[in-house]
């Protein structure tokens, strides 16, 4: 059995009961398949400086000399269990059920220092672009393995490819790098491309809602093991809103990790962008790319949004010549990799099938392309497959974004409105108190706010929130037509605080008309009436405004520039709906408190760093905030 985590972010708690016993028939037909048609091996494969790494190999039954396959390769710190050569993975064999049942050689790899592995374990290992005799990183570990099984295992036809979903996703980023000449297809899905970034931070805004989960990426163990030897902390209640508050301050939690935890240490250390977060920005050195690239997100992932779309952006700007497609579901993190039937996230209906249509339309045509067809740039794939939110649909383009779209400003405006229309008067600002004893919560979702990460918040009614006085609401008139956003949404704000220090969430709503109706499959309880659909959000710390190395407090009562990307957005507000904007400067537990008094290191405030004050955001000539949107035609 894999580690209970695995099986959460693969498969998680969306799925209804129905659902569930048809996934589990399926899923035990596909064991019957694997033990058929596959054997599997265990090696100990010696890396360059003579660790290691503990490898599974599924073998297709009929390979051959005359019968080759492939190589299809997942490097993951999260196990490639159950261990044994009589003990078959089956969940996660392959990057899709149909790529299994097309046959490959599946390689499963446990990296440097994680459970039958050897080696110490490093978080985002940072990469060497210079290397030394001797030195190893991610890149060195997969060009070895890569050698070695093109040595010794038989009957492949001399062409590798990888995947991964999340950490793993990493791994395949990192692995791309100066690659194995026999490396042709990779498939980073919804990867890690900077802590401070994504996961762990937002804009450098710590995670709270990452605290519990801290154990899996904080502790080494001292010898190889097929067993968890890390342990979470016991949670008094699933209220995760309840228990962070009444925990305090951020520097109460260091009571849970000791330095044992060695992230944790990290985490409170490195507060800033230092050279600490820099060298493990992977995405920096996706140079000098040689083979073809499949990036995969989803638009409602709540951990590696940024990652997806950065490692597509960043391939794209570097490496001309390389294949590069990227695609973006209405999927929460790793969504694609399993079939709901009927797709919901969270409350929200989608479509049918959407799963499959990813697996067998997009994904098992580009590995059969590049690793049994003939490789060329001519896939039969598009550049750009991107749901549309809002219309329900898929949607292709030729490369993301568009670059056809037209850059318009979507301003905050006096008395709650929201247009295109700039505002002209000389002196117009809205205001509310934000105090940290009474935060804004992130979600009303209590049984899934504390799980391993956060989750169904990203598209999540927010009328909980629309209604408190410490969170602004901007809404334009009821659209007369539909309007679509494609492509970047950068937020530009003007804002004052009695504090030294402020947060500034920014969220971009769709309002459902009174006569929305409920789908078929709407969870009971719920009503699509005057719904607010979160469709992006992201969070800003003042104290980063001008530099994420070197923060800096703010001066009371002075207009003060925030500017910060909200990630991009396929989205179509419909004809009937409005749009929303909301702003608040708490998140509350999904993002840590900012005491609002600015302090060197949030993680060592006291309690009385933290106070009220009042934000000012301003919709005025000269000083306008807004949101600049890619409206497309």
């Amino acid at each position: 059995m894999k580690p209970f985590f695995t099986f959460l972010i693969l498969f998680g708690w969306l799925l209804t009961s129905s659902a569930q016993n048809a996934n589990a028939q399926f899923w035990k037909q596909m064991e019957q398949f694997v033990k058929d048609n596959y054997q599997k091996y265990e090696y100990n494969i010696p890396m360059r400086d003579g660790v290691k790494l503990f490898t599974a190999v599924y073998v297709p039954k009929d390979a051959s000399p005359e019968n080759t396959y492939p190589i299809m390769m997942n490097r993951t710190c999260y196990s490639v269990g159950p261990y044994g050569v009589d003990q078959y993975s089956v969940n996660d064999l392959g990057p899709s059920p149909y790529a299994v049942r097309e046959k490959y050689i599946f390689v499963h790899q446990d990296v440097r220092g994680r459970y039958m592995s050897e080696g110490k374990w490093t978080n985002m290992t940072p990469h060497i672009p210079n290397k030394k005799p001797g030195d190893v990183d991610e890149s060195t570990d997969a060009y070895d393995s890569i050698d070695w099984l093109l040595k010794n295992v038989k009957n492949h036809n001399g062409k590798v490819g990888q995947w991964g979903i999340s950490y793993p996703a990493f791994y395949t980023s990192a692995s791309a790098i100066d690659a194995h000449p026999a490396l042709k297809a990779s498939s980073p899905q919804a990867p890690i491309a900077d802590f401070f970034f994504d996961d762990f931070h937002h804009n450098g805004a710590y995670t709270l809602g990452y605290l519990w989960n801290t154990p899996l990426f904080g502790i080494q163990k001292d010898k190889p093991t097929s067993e968890d030897w890390f342990k979470f902390f016991d949670r008094p209640t699933q209220d995760s809103y309840d228990f962070y508050r009444r925990l305090g301050p951020l520097k109460n939690a260091s009571k849970y990790y000791g330095p044992e935890n060695f992230f944790w240490q990290e985490l409170t250390a490195h507060v800033n962008y230092d050279e600490f977060w820099k060298k493990r920005r992977i995405v920096d050195h996706l140079r000098n790319l040689k083979h073809a690239f499949l990036v995969v997100g989803g638009w409602f992932d709540a951990e590696d949004l940024y990652g997806a779309l950065t490692t597509y952006k960043e391939i794209e700007k570097h490496n001309p010549g390389a294949f590069n497609s990227i695609v973006m579901g209405p999927f929460a993190h790793g969504g694609w990799s399993y079939e709901q039937g009927h797709h919901l996230h969270h409350h929200l209906y989608f479509g049918d099938s959407l799963a499959t249509f990813y697996q067998k339309e997009i994904e098992a045509k580009f590995f059969k392309h590049f690793l049994k067809g003939s490789g060329s740039s001519d896939a039969g794939l598009a550049e750009a497959y991107m749901y549309d939110t809002g219309s329900k649909e898929w949607k292709t383009f030729g490369k993301w974004p568009t670059g056809t779209s037209e850059k318009r400003n979507l301003y905050l405006q006096e008395g709650g409105k929201l247009g295109f229309t700039a505002p002209n008067k000389p002196l117009s600002f809205s205001q509310y108190v934000s105090d940290p004893a009474k935060p804004v919560p992130y979600t009303t979702d209590v049984p899934g706010s504390f799980q391993i990460t956060p989750r169904n918040y990203m598209s999540e009614d927010q009328r909980f929130a629309s209604s408190r006085p410490d969170v602004l609401v901007f809404e334009t008139d009821t659209l007369t037509e539909n309007l679509i956003l494609g492509g970047e949404i950068t937020v530009k704000l003007w804002v004052s605080s009695t504090g030294t220090d402020a947060d500034w969430v920014v969220k971009l709503v769709d309002v459902f008309p009174g006569h929305e109706k409920n789908s078929p499959y709407t969870p009971a309880g719920i009503s699509m009436s005057g719904y607010q659909m979160m469709v992006r959000s992201e969070v800003m710390r003042s104290r980063f405004r001008n530099s994420f190395e070197k923060p800096e407090p703010l001066k009371p009562g002075a207009l003060t520039p925030i500017t910060f990307k909200l990630q991009d957005v396929m989205h179509t507000f419909k004809k009937g709906h409005r749009m929303m904007v909301q702003v608040q400067s708490s998140w509350f537990p999904l993002i840590d408190l900012n005491p609002q008094k600015y302090v060197p290191n949030i993680f060592q405030a006291n309690p009385s760093d933290y106070i009220k004050a009042t934000q000012r955001v301003y919709h005025q000539a000269g000083k306008a905030s807004l949101l600049e949107v890619e409206v497309m035609k």
